[in-house]
């Protein structure tokens, strides 16, 4: 599968769904191999942090949104419960009463579609929704903001946190599958030690979603520490390179064993 820690977490009754017991059986057969990004797709057109101010600001302009004191975050995602956008709405208090703002680009449940509708309606300073997909909308989304947020519920890999790596825009995720696997939580000794490439939530609900957008808004009322996130997060290896290493190793035992 497509992550270390998603086939970890097949193996229990909560993911695996009744097929935990028969991967188990397959021991050392089943492994995970974390997913890459096309780097020539996804390439930000800046190569400092006066060019990702330059993104941020055309952002705003394009959805109709005022300077703000916090983040400027963005999603794109398929709009489900799967995807956790029923804990981002429930949680956004927490940004936005912060100064933070957010622009979705996502399509699906419609209830959810509705309730970001409300959010846009109620704080239009704060909120911008776009129903629907376009992709050259997405690279000016993930290259102007300040976070990405992929607060799903399980998340075999994920790609949009990874997107979010490569442009600097730190990615805040649930604790779960792929996401755990490519962003290092700014926790305190991350902090120290100067490695921190964003935010991990645990457990998945909506107070520690919103207690983790609370810290992502202090977290960037820090400059300097906020900028040392933001190098790190691009400096990340997100390619193919590991990844194709690892499957060339596993074919490899698979056709000399």
């Amino acid at each position: 599968t497509v992550s270390p820690t998603y086939a970890e977490e097949l193996l229990t009754p909560e993911f695996g769904m009744g097929m935990e017991g028969v991967l188990a059986s397959r021991g050392g057969d089943f492994v995970g191999i974390l997913n890459g990004i096309d780097l020539e797709a996804w390439t930000p057109s800046f190569a400092d942090l006066e060019g990702k101010a330059k993104a941020r600001a055309a952002l705003r302009a394009e959805f109709g949104l005022p300077e703000a004191p916090g983040p400027l975050c963005v999603v794109v995602s398929r709009l489900s419960e799967q995807k956790g956008l029923d804990l981002l709405i429930e949680a956004l208090p927490a940004l936005i009463e912060n100064g933070g703002q957010l622009i979705v680009l996502g399509a699906g449940d419609a209830r959810i579609e509705s309730a970001l509708r409300d959010a846009a309606e109620r704080n239009p300073a704060n909120v911008a929704l776009r129903i629907g997909y376009d992709e050259a909308l997405a690279h000016r989304m993930i290259e102007g903001g300040d976070a990405i947020l992929v607060p799903s519920r399980f998340e075999p890999c994920g790609l949009t946190q990874m997107y979010g790596l490569r442009y600097g825009t730190l990615p805040v995720v649930s604790l779960t599958g792929g996401l755990a696997d490519t962003v290092i939580n700014a926790s305190a000794a991350a902090m120290g030690a100067g490695v921190a490439t964003g935010l991990q939530f645990h457990p998945v609900n909506a107070p520690a979603l919103a207690r983790t957008l609370a810290r992502l808004v202090q977290l960037y009322r820090q400059p300097r520490l906020w900028q040392g996130m933001v190098a790190n997060a691009m400096g990340q290896p997100v390619g193919w390179d590991a990844s194709a290493r690892a499957y060339a190793d596993l074919f490899k035992v698979m056709t000399t064993a």
